[in-house]
């Protein structure tokens, strides 16, 4: 273990390299964040109590997704360009002789990279947006302590979803098309553009049953209030079982790619 906690500090590290990136990476979530709020501002005017949250509230969800869109990867910017350009390469073949796990080794890395967008990009633009907007912060610690807990199942649901569509490109000859495909699929389901609470009747139902509604909709439920005693529970459940489910889904076809390469190999 002390390996994989070893390469999450090196992800850390490496993105807290990129200084100026993460300044304007502050910038423009900063600037979008105020684009958003007074838009939603102006659509909780014309219909209150929209999703059942209430202006504050529906403010706070706004500074949260851009808190959240780089900690969480909404729209990439992990570990998976350099995968499946090393699966691309052929690279990934001294990758998986390594004597570590392929799927541990970037889980960690990301993870670093995570705790880092958190700090990096995520408390500046919710300081600001707090200085400018009554936002709804919850008054205990306990309940930030459930928040970063969730955010910490979400960025796990995101690795496995992202690590699982990188090792497609083992079959396909770029996996960059489907990994545009899961981005855009993580900035609708996760409730980056709007709430899932805001999706009428079966759209609803399915956008909060799929895996990324665990990377926004679930932590601002929970940082707002809303998912608390079993209703928290359930939070947690629903998450980490994604996650179990999409991480043991990425060990069985990381298993068959060695296999692959074995074979290949051999």
């Amino acid at each position: 273990m002390r390996l994989y906690a070893v390469v999450a500090a090196g992800g850390f590290r490496r993105h807290a390299t990129y200084r100026m990136a993460t300044a304007a990476g502050v910038f423009t979530n900063t600037v979008f964040g105020f684009i958003m709020a007074y838009t939603y501002m102006a659509l909780w005017d014309a219909r209150p109590q929209l999703g059942g949250y209430d202006v504050s509230q529906a403010l706070t969800y706004v500074w949260l997704g851009q808190a959240l869109l780089m900690t969480c990867a909404l729209m990439g910017g992990g570990f998976e360009d350099e995968l499946m350009e090393r699966i691309r390469t052929g690279d990934i073949a001294v990758d998986l002789y390594r004597p570590a796990d392929l799927q541990l080794w970037w889980l960690a890395g990301d993870l670093g990279r995570a705790a880092f967008h958190l700090l990096g990009r995520g408390i500046v633009p919710m300081l600001l947006g707090a200085l400018a907007f009554d936002l709804a912060l919850p008054a205990s610690p306990w309940t930030w302590l459930a928040f970063l807990v969730s955010v910490a199942l979400g960025v796990a649901v995101s690795f496995a979803v992202r690590f699982l569509v990188s090792l497609s490109a083992f079959w396909l000859m770029d996996g960059a098309g489907a990994m545009q495909i899961a981005w855009l699929a993580g900035l609708f389901f996760s409730g980056m553009l709007l709430p899932l609470n805001l999706f009428p009747g079966t759209l609803g139902e399915v956008a909060r049953a799929l895996p990324w509604s665990s990377l926004l909709q679930v932590p601002a439920d929970v940082f707002l209030g809303r998912s608390t005693g079993w209703g928290l529970v359930q939070a947690y459940a629903f998450q980490a079982g994604w996650a179990v489910t999409l991480l043991l889904a990425g060990r069985l076809l990381q298993s068959v790619a060695t296999r692959r390469v074995v074979v290949q190999g051999g």
